[in-house]
């Protein structure tokens, strides 16, 4: 019978262990496998550090607006006391010392005070909006920055797995290069010079290669970061059907709208805090109106033995008024301040105005000057590739030396390589453009 409890606990636990790796597993692979940009942007956005500490800010918001509007609702409280006099205090009365009161005494309060009028909470009560509105422009920047860092990413990725094919082509040529030249040598055509060329230029492709992998590396490291996936966890992305010329266009008539930056509306918001808060120091002039309600027991007693034989109850219920009537000026003070900060804002809005502007000039001359250099090396790719083949085909037939076909051949890979860093420095401008427009889709 042990035998078989053993038994049965140990499958129950192989079981639960399968299970929870499958869970695991599971997890893991929420990104799922040759992820698209899109799989990685709406990744992304639903598993970014940043974008989940800005979705707790927010509801760290709503409690703090909560814990200001809790003062709009009954406040009440309890207080207990007890106490023993050493001495009873005395009176004089028609000439005799009085002891007044009994030695021991205790008594407990319950009160119930309700806010009727309250510059605080008229306060809080405006605030709550704008708070609501700063904490969610707060979470659409982080989104938008988050669309733009994962987008530039995964191209740079596509640039960098494009370059090693390029590289591992030129391997396979510069290979049966090295083999031609040292067959070349065997027979007598040509001496060792074309073929220590060959060589020379083979371990620099392939010290490239190691080079460009490394690099990949990093790049696929610094997107599981941006992903918040852990380094030892595998990421597979699709570059299916993914051309980076088809998304380099962008309309370059829109009209720039300083209001559509989120950095722009985070600005205002803060001035109407501002303002609210500029309303708040007048309505500091305002009295401060409550009602209250309270029940209290008193006990009292010489013996304290029997000090809660007996009660005497009191309650009573009114109003209380509090009326500022001279401060030292602090409220005209506080009132002066915060309508200076309120106009130190409004120059933020200005600067914020010209440097959006700046940006996006900026944004818009590097997005036309990386566009002429992106024609500019992919026709000299193509006349590459023309005087490769020609001179290749002329080699082979000895017209050409090797030297002029390694020169050729080199010409070709640079301007393969160039070609694509251009391409990727165009796509990241684009990026910068719709980020200046205030454009970039998070949705």
């Amino acid at each position: 019978m042990n035998m078989n409890y053993n038994f049965r606990k140990i499958v129950s636990v192989a079981f639960l262990a399968i299970a929870g790796c499958g869970i695991s597993l599971a997890q893991q692979s929420d990104l799922g496998s040759n992820a698209t940009l899109d799989d990685l942007i709406n990744y992304a956005l639903r598993n970014k550090i940043e974008i989940k500490q800005a979705q707790i800010d927010k509801e760290i918001g709503e409690r703090e607006i909560a814990s200001a509007l809790s003062g709009w609702f009954p406040q009440i409280n309890a207080n207990g006391s007890i106490a023993h006099s050493m001495q009873l205090p005395t009176t004089n009365f028609n000439g005799t010392n009085v002891a007044l009161g009994q030695r021991n005494t205790s008594a407990l309060t319950f009160q119930a005070d309700q806010a009727l009028i309250s510059p605080q909470l008229f306060q809080a009560s405006k605030a709550a909006k704008y708070v609501r509105q700063q904490n969610n422009l707060n979470e659409e920047s982080t989104k938008i920055n988050t669309v733009v860092d994962v987008s530039k990413a995964y191209y740079d990725i596509l640039t960098s797995e494009e370059q090693i094919k390029i590289i591992n082509e030129n391997i396979l040529r510069l290979e049966r290069q090295h083999t031609e030249a040292n067959a070349r040598y065997e027979v007598g055509l040509v001496d060792k010079t074309d073929f220590k060329r060959a060589q020379i230029s083979l371990n620099n492709a392939k010290a490239d290669l190691k080079t460009a992998s490394e690099n990949r590396k990093y790049k696929y490291d610094y997107m599981k970061m941006l992903l918040a996936i852990p380094n030892n966890q595998p990421l597979s992305l699709s570059f299916a059907n993914q051309s980076m010329e088809s998304s380099i266009l962008l309309d370059t008539t829109e009209l720039l709208q300083i209001a559509h930056r989120v950095e722009f509306k985070q600005l205002e918001n803060l001035k109407d805090i501002q303002r609210l808060n500029t309303q708040y120091q007048k309505w500091n002039y305002l009295p401060k109106v409550s009602a209250y309600a309270n029940y209290a027991l008193n006990y009292r007693n010489n013996k304290f033995s029997d000090l809660y034989t007996d009660n005497f109850p009191g309650s009573s219920i009114g109003l209380t008024l509090s009326l500022p009537i001279f401060t030292g000026t602090k409220r005209i003070q506080e009132i002066k301040k915060s309508e200076l900060q309120e106009e130190r804002i409004s120059l933020d809005l200005q600067n914020l105005e010209n440097q959006i502007s700046t940006e996006y000039s900026a944004a818009m001359a590097g997005y036309r000057a990386n566009m002429n250099e992106w024609r500019n090396s992919k026709d000299n790719m193509e006349l590459s590739e023309e005087v490769y083949n020609t001179i290749k085909l002329q080699y082979d037939a000895g017209v050409k030396t090797y030297l002029e076909l390694m020169t050729a051949e080199t010409d070709l890979k640079t301007s393969q390589l160039n070609y694509l860093n251009s391409l990727y420095v165009v796509l990241s401008s684009k990026l910068d453009i719709q980020k200046a427009l205030g454009t970039v889709e998070i949705n």
